[in-house]
C-alpha cells in the first residue's frame, strides 16, 4: 500500500501539538490481548495477521488524533478530543467488531464492561477510535473475491509440491500478492534465487538438515529438540504476548505503545507478504522431499533416503523463504530501532506443548533472530539458507516501514 496520507496532510495532522502527560499504556496491551484471541478465533492462520496489523494501526491513528506526535497512517480528526484509553478501546472494539461480526456480542460485552470499569462511558475519546476504525476498516485485506486454482507446485527436481501426512495444497497462495501496509509492492524485498541443487551451499544445507531435522536418527541435542518445539507456539500470539511484556515494562505514555505495536505488526505483516510472494515465485520443495529425492536431484554428493521425515510435518507452502524467520526478523528488528538498541533483557514465553521449557531469555534482538533460523533446521522443516534469506528479508522490510511510517511529527 503507498502512503495513504499525504506529506502536507501529515503536516497538517501534527500541527498544534498538546503536552501528552505520562500515562499507563496498559489500555494498548489490553485491547491486543482482546484482539489477537479474537482474531485466532476469527481468521486463524497467517492471513490473521494482516487483521492485526490493521487494528493497531486503527489505535495508533485513534490516539494520535489526540496526541498529534507521530504521523497518522490513514485517519487524522481536527479538534479530537478526550482520553487516549478511550479512542483505544473504541478503535480496537469497532475493528473487530466489523471484522468478525458473529462475535459482536461477546465483543461488546468485553468493550462495555471495560468502559464501566475504567471510568470510560459516554468519553470523548469514545468517538474518535470509532471514526478512526471506520475509516481503516474499508482498508481490510480479504480473500480474493475469486480464489485461484490451488497451487500443488510440481514433481521436477527442487520444486515443492504437497508433503505427507495432509498432502494439502499451498496455503493462501495469494497472499504474495497483497497490498501491503508499507511496501511499494509485494515483491520489494523478494528473496534472490535460492542456490542451485548442484551447489555446494545445498549439498551443505542438504547434509546439515538431514542431520539435525530428522525424526528417527537424529544428531540433535536434546536441547536444541527443546529449542525447535519452543518455536512451534503461534507466531502470531507469541510476538505479541512477548511485546506486551515488553511495552509494560519499557513504555510510559500510551502514544507510543500504540506506535510500537502498529509499527512491529505492519511489519510483521508485510514481511509476512514478502515470505509468501518469495514461496509462491521459487515453489522451492521442502527438505524431506528434497531427501526422499536425494538420489534423483542431478547431485552426486546428495545421498537420499525414501524414508527420512522431519520432526513434525511440513506446514503446506513451499520452503523458500521461511514465514517463521521472515517474521521473528521483522518484529524484533521493529523493537531493536525503536528503542535504538541490539542490547535488552527480554523474555518470550512459548505454548507449544511439547516445549520443556516455557520461558526464554534474551540478551540481544539478534540472539532471538539467530535462535530461529537454527530452531526451523532442528525441525526438519527448512534449509539454512531459506532461514537465513527470510531473516535478511524480515530486516529489511523493519527498516523500510520504520523509517517510512508513523514518524514523529517533528521530523
Amino acid at each position: 500500500m503507498k502512503r495513504l496520507i499525504t506529506a502536507a496532510h501529515a503536516l497538517i495532522a501534527c500541527a498544534s501539538l498538546s503536552l501528552p502527560g505520562l500515562a499507563s499504556a496498559d489500555v494498548v496491551t489490553d485491547w491486543n490481548e482482546i484482539t489477537v484471541a479474537a482474531i485466532t478465533a476469527g481468521r486463524p492462520g497467517p492471513i490473521g495477521q494482516m487483521d492485526i496489523a490493521l487494528v493497531q494501526v486503527a489505535v495508533h491513528d485513534a490516539v494520535q488524533a489526540i496526541e498529534n506526535r507521530y504521523e497518522p497512517y490513514h485517519f487524522d480528526m481536527k479538534n479530537a478530543a478526550g482520553k487516549r484509553s478511550a479512542a483505544v478501546a473504541a478503535a480496537a472494539h469497532d475493528m473487530l467488531v466489523g471484522m468478525f461480526p458473529t462475535q459482536a456480542v461477546s465483543l461488546d460485552a468485553t468493550y462495555y464492561t471495560y468502559l464501566a470499569n475504567n471510568g470510560l462511558t459516554g468519553d470523548p475519546g469514545l468517538v474518535v477510535g470509532q471514526k478512526a476504525a471506520a475509516s481503516l476498516l474499508p482498508l481490510r485485506r480479504v480473500n480474493p473475491a475469486v480464489l485461484p486454482p490451488p497451487f500443488v507446485g510440481g514433481t521436477s527436481p527442487g520444486q515443492w509440491r504437497p508433503t505427507p501426512p495432509a498432502n494439502a495444497s499451498m496455503l493462501t497462495p495469494w497472499m504474495g500478492d497483497f497490498d501491503a501496509f508499507t511496501l511499494t509492492s509485494p515483491q520489494r524485498f523478494r528473496a534472490d534465487p535460492p542456490p542451485a541443487l548442484a551447489s555446494e551451499r545445498y549439498r551443505r544445507d542438504y547434509e546439515e538438515v538431514k542431520a539435525l531435522g530428522a525424526l528417527v536418527g537424529s544428531s540433535r541435542t536434546a536441547e536444541q529438540t527443546d529449542v525447535a518445539y519452543f518455536w512451534t507456539d503461534n507466531f502470531f500470539a507469541q510476538t505479541n504476548r512477548a511485546l506486551r511484556v515488553i511495552a509494560t515494562q519499557h513504555v510510559s505514555r500510551v502514544g507510543d505503545s500504540a506506535r510500537l505495536f502498529a509499527l512491529a505488526n505492519m511489519a510483521v505483516a508485510d514481511s509476512l507478504i514478502t515470505a509468501w510472494n518469495s514461496k509462491a515465485h521459487y515453489a522451492v520443495w521442502r527438505p524431506s522431499t528434497a531427501i526422499n529425492e536425494g538420489d534423483n536431484d542431478g547431485n552426486p554428493a546428495t545421498v537420499g533416503d525414501p524414508s527420512w521425515q522431519p520432526l513434525v510435518a511440513n506446514p503446506p507452502y513451499p520452503d523458500y523463504t521461511s514465514g517463521a524467520n521472515n517474521v521473528m526478523a521483522a518484529w524484533s528488528h521493529t523493537l531493536a530501532r525503536f528503542f535504538g538498541t541490539n542490547h535488552m533483557t527480554f523474555q518470550v514465553t512459548s505454548l507449544a506443548p511439547l516445549a520443556v521449557q516455557k520461558t526464554r531469555t534474551y540478551e540481544r534482538f539478534t540472539d532471538l533472530q539467530q535462535e530461529v533460523v537454527n530452531a526451523r533446521i532442528y525441525l526438519g522443516i527448512h534449509f539454512r539458507f531459506a532461514d537465513v534469506a527470510a531473516r535478511n528479508q524480515g530486516r529489511h522490510v523493519a527498516e523500510w516501514a520504520f523509517d517510512h511510517f508513523l514518524l514523529p511529527c517533528n521530523e
